[in-house]
């Protein structure tokens, strides 16, 4: 790999100052990719790695301060940084992982680390806390700081503005995402590599800021009750980590790709992937999901579709499942981070449509059937046995069934006293307990609810106004729920 392998489109300079061909390193600051394969950061890593004739350091950390910090949230991570770990203890690099145990104790470490650095290369991440954290270290890395983007299939600069509609995005994709698609990253970017060993990290940075061990990264509660984190949210019913997502990505195609297009919808069926929480983690790639798919499928790029007219189904020259799949994974999930990358208020309220905005207001006073409290909601206390249920899922397995989200976000704006407010507590709800919250592809469901990516529907109705409405009547109609109303009913 001694020439550039990452596409151009995908780097982007986060500060001016130099590379630094004396420096010991150097330092690949994982964030937002945390995995080991299909990561064009890593690659990018490497390819400076031996271009300077470098030993690379690969740095991983877990803060304690971020917003809904919890059991759940920090075991997840935790496992993944021992797959990291166990990932990387035969490959030519230096892993060094740090876990935070207070506030505030990590602060000076990567400015450490850069300062004996070559370059620094980290994830390019539009969300959550990560966009503002990249901006501090920019400006604190003396060194040049690259942020890579290896969110998607699409490079997200290859669109010049934000999206309104999926349909819109559709379109686009099919004009400009087959020049990207022979461009995926390397499976493994250190499989042949050969690299110098790092001889040891900055004198006295262990000292101050020490490794995290084995049994921390276990991520089991005795260890998880030593920190000032959120002990109420307890662990998700799935492991976290790259191994569990690979496992999770082989039984979906193996016993649920040939009935997802017909079953996604059926929380009965079991046909969702599974997959949204190591995506949203990066434990696991898009690309690779992708590649396995068409693998799969026996797929080239020649049986694509001349067509760029944005429908859903016959583009990819797929089978029917595959298709429907590849629209979520690629149409829905990167139209968030479509959002996400030109908006900075994609988590407000006035980032919705005039049109949403406009009709929102005009039926903000109608008189709601019901009104729940944010702690009667968080508790599953409604009439409405169906909510309770995809409430109860999201608290007790940290994830809720696709389709009953679309519900759940429904019901809450109806349920309150103002659309602001609903919005205000879909957000509190799931990015507390969703361990795929604070994601783009969750902020583009929630604000779904009340009208992005939509249009106006008729008839007008209290409460909704023209936004799309939804019920549970018409769901139970619909779907079988029985399994999931036993399994997820009142306790």
């Amino acid at each position: 790999m001694s020439k550039q392998t990452v596409p151009e489109i995908r780097i982007r300079k986060l500060n001016d100052a130099p590379v630094q061909p004396d420096g010991d390193y150097v330092l690949y600051w994982m964030t937002a990719n945390r995995r080991t394969q299909w990561n064009f950061s890593l690659q990018r890593a490497v390819e400076h790695a031996q271009a300077l004739c470098k030993p690379l350091l690969i740095f991983e950390a877990l803060r304690i301060n971020y917003r809904w910090a919890s059991d759940r949230l920090h075991r997840f991570v935790l496992q993944g940084m021992a797959d990291q770990r166990a990932a990387l203890a035969s490959k030519p690099v230096r892993y060094y992982c740090y876990v935070e145990p207070k506030q505030h104790a990590a602060k000076g470490l990567l400015e450490a680390l850069a300062k004996q650095a070559c370059v620094v290369v980290t994830d390019d991440f539009p969300c959550f806390f990560l966009p503002a954290m990249l901006k501090l270290a920019a400006r604190l890395s003396p060194v040049a700081l690259e942020g890579v983007d290896s969110n998607g299939l699409l490079p997200m600069r290859a669109a010049d503005h934000d999206y309104p509609t999926a349909y819109a995005f559709r379109r686009f994709l099919q004009k400009e995402l087959p020049k990207h698609l022979p461009h995926l990253p390397v499976a493994d970017p250190l499989s042949r590599v050969d690299l110098p060993k790092l001889k040891s990290l900055p004198a006295g940075l262990e000292k101050k800021w020490p490794e995290a061990s084995d049994r921390l990264l276990s991520g089991e509660i005795s260890e998880l009750k030593k920190f000032d984190i959120d002990h109420t949210v307890g662990p998700a019913a799935f492991d976290g980590g790259a191994v569990a997502g690979k496992k999770t990505l082989d039984r979906f195609l193996k016993q649920r790709l040939d009935r997802y297009g017909e079953g996604r919808n059926d929380p009965d069926n079991e046909a969702a992937s599974g997959l949204s929480p190591y995506l949203h983690f990066g434990h696991i790639s898009a690309h690779e999901v992708f590649s396995r798919v068409t693998d799969r499928e026996k797929w080239s790029l020649d049986q694509l579709a001349s067509s760029t007219s944005g429908s859903r189904s016959g583009w990819w020259g797929m089978t029917p499942s595959a298709e429907s799949f590849l629209d979520e994974l690629i149409t829905w999930r990167e139209l968030g981070y479509n959002m996400c990358s030109h908006r900075r208020d994609y988590d407000r309220y006035e980032s919705l449509p005039e049109w949403a905005q406009k009709t929102l207001a005009e039926h903000a006073d109608d008189a709601r059937e019901a009104e729940y409290t944010l702690e009667q909601l968080e508790n599953a206390e409604t009439y409405d046995d169906i909510w309770n249920a995809a409430q109860r899922q999201l608290v007790r397995d940290g994830r809720m069934h696709n389709y009953l989200r679309m519900l759940w976000g429904k019901k809450i704006l109806q349920w309150t006293e103002s659309p602001q407010k609903a919005l205000e507590f879909m957000i509190e709800l799931n990015n507390k307990y969703a361990v795929d919250g604070r994601n783009p592809n969750s902020y583009s469901g929630i604000f779904w609810v009340l009208g992005r990516y939509d249009r106006a529907w008729g008839p007008e109705r209290p409460v909704f106004g023209k936004i799309r409405y939804m019920t549970s009547d018409s769901t139970r109609r619909k779907l079988d729920l029985d399994n999931y109303l036993a399994t997820y009913g009142e306790e």
